[in-house]
């Protein structure tokens, strides 16, 4: 032991010992180290599961909470879009309603609003969206409305071309892509293109605001009128909100933000609410 402790000269027989005594080492330690690796690969299996279920869980949480954002973002972005049409309507009292059903019958086009007397609205009152007239309201209910939309068979509006000023009448021909405007003189200075917007005639659509684009002409000599053909510019198939616009002189709940013009929203430091 002294040697061995001073000079190590007994280090190759240890080794050698060791190597030989290894396998019964192994043999010994086998069962114990099969069992741990048993339970920590079962129990890696099942983290694993529940990790995944967890995940998954999580996933379509996200997603569901992702659909309603996406449905917020574009019930947001057509609330703006209102809001900044209701510059061209100018000081006019206005209120946004939803829809609430869509009649299914293809000879009337008709909807209901969730607004009713009790919120003033009024038969013949103007329906609009951001980009042009829907249509007016037709019965009036305390709390819901029924309203025709300009493409209904039995619809008219007075509208005016608005490149030259030309006065004529819009028919509703059943079809929520298209106007009929029946009564054009073949010499009349009408293109493809051509914006229409409501004359304000009658009183009952406020005037100069767009109704619908000029898709077709076709204008037979042998003919008195030319057959004209027009595309509402309003998402009469696509909008859920819609505005109702009141005379000027005429009281009505507010459920907008009074409008401001750019320059006077500039000037308090802000900017039009959503």
């Amino acid at each position: 032991m002294t040697v061995d402790h001073r000079q190590h000269h007994l280090d190759s027989v240890r080794a050698a010992l060791s190597v030989a005594v290894y396998p019964l080492q192994w043999l010994v330690d086998l069962p114990v180290s099969t069992g741990q690796w048993f339970r920590e690969s079962l129990a890696t299996r099942r983290d694993l599961q529940e990790e995944n279920a967890s995940l998954r869980t999580q996933q379509l949480v996200l997603n569901t909470q992702l659909q309603k954002l996406e449905s917020l973002e574009a019930e947001n972005m057509r609330l703006r879009a209102l809001l900044d049409s209701s510059f061209q309507v100018g000081k006019r009292p206005m209120l946004i309603a939803e829809l609430l059903s869509v009649d299914m019958d293809p000879y009337r086009h008709q909807v209901e609003i969730n607004k009713g007397s009790l919120d003033r609205l009024y038969e013949g009152q103007p329906l609009l969206d951001s980009r042009g007239i829907m249509g007016q309201v037709i019965h009036v209910g305390p709390f819901s409305a029924t309203a025709m939309l300009i493409t209904d068979p039995s619809h008219a509006i007075p509208v005016q071309i608005n490149r030259t000023g030309l006065r004529t009448v819009a028919l509703g021909t059943g079809s929520i892509d298209r106007l009929d405007l029946p009564h054009i003189p073949t010499n009349a200075d009408v293109r493809v293109g051509d914006l229409l917007v409501s004359s304000g005639l009658g009183g009952r659509f406020p005037p100069g605001y767009p109704v619908a684009e000029v898709v077709s002409v076709e204008q037979d000599p042998g003919n008195t009128f030319s057959k004209v053909a027009a595309r509402p510019r309003a998402n009469l198939d696509r909008s859920r909100e819609v505005l109702l616009v009141w005379p000027p002189d005429m009281a009505a709940p507010t459920s907008l933000p009074q409008p401001q013009p750019p320059a006077a929203a500039d000037k308090a430091g802000g900017k039009p609410a959503p």
